[in-house]
């Protein structure tokens, strides 16, 4: 059976942005503060130290419930048994992943605009969700593409008719809007992760999506 997953508010972990902070210790206090999924992204760590990585933040993740989505790598989301992976447009068709993922796994895909989705409708094949984006500008991750904006997260959402998580550029001032033009949920970086208090700014933020969520 498929793991439940909240996608209000989505961590991507960024190692370069926790400063002196232990890596761990941003994720737990995030957490804390509401963080409802996690996703682990480090591009520059081989794949044995992903393991291990991986395989630590599954152990703290899991006494709350908390699913850990691992970044592009089925293969270091297999051995660390975690619980699904994120997929670019660029990387394996969604049929595919799902096949060596299992059923029980969660699959997200990564959708930049209305008219990419409808060039690659057999990529999303499989997928539980998809990742929206980039909403804002954002210098997180380099080649991230033009900033969609709310207009272009909203056409998204409608065309795909999936679970959607917006990302790019996403804060407490303006996560509230992302809800309102039809995210589920949105994805944070920075935010939280380069935040000198990752427990309240995961709690302004969830507050922020929550309200958004009970006026619509």
């Amino acid at each position: 059976m498929r793991h439940p997953f909240d996608l209000s508010l989505y961590l991507v972990t960024d190692p370069k942005l926790c400063g002196p902070r232990d890596f761990f210790e941003t994720v737990a206090q995030a957490v804390r503060g509401g963080v409802t999924l996690v996703q682990l992204r480090d591009p520059d760590a081989g794949t044995r130290e992903l393991v291990a990585i991986a395989r630590r933040l599954k152990a703290l993740l899991e006494p709350s419930g908390v699913p850990l989505i691992v970044n592009d790598r089925i293969d270091v989301a297999l051995a660390a048994g975690a619980d699904g992976v994120h997929l670019g447009q660029s990387d394996m068709e969604g049929a595919d992943a799902r096949r060596l993922i299992g059923e029980e796994r969660i699959l997200g895909i990564s959708v930049g605009n209305a008219s990419e989705h409808e060039a690659s409708r057999e990529a999303l094949s499989g997928a539980d969700y998809i990742g929206v984006g980039p909403v804002y500008t954002t210098a997180t991750k380099a080649n991230s593409g033009a900033a969609i904006g709310l207009e272009g997260l909203a056409a998204v959402t409608r065309a795909v008719g999936l679970r959607s998580v917006a990302i790019g550029g996403i804060g407490a001032s303006n996560a509230a809007a992302c809800i309102a033009a039809g995210a589920e949920g949105v994805a944070v970086v920075s935010a939280i992760m380069g935040a000198d208090d990752p427990q309240a700014a995961a709690q302004a933020l969830l507050e922020e999506i929550r309200t958004a969520k009970d006026t619509q």
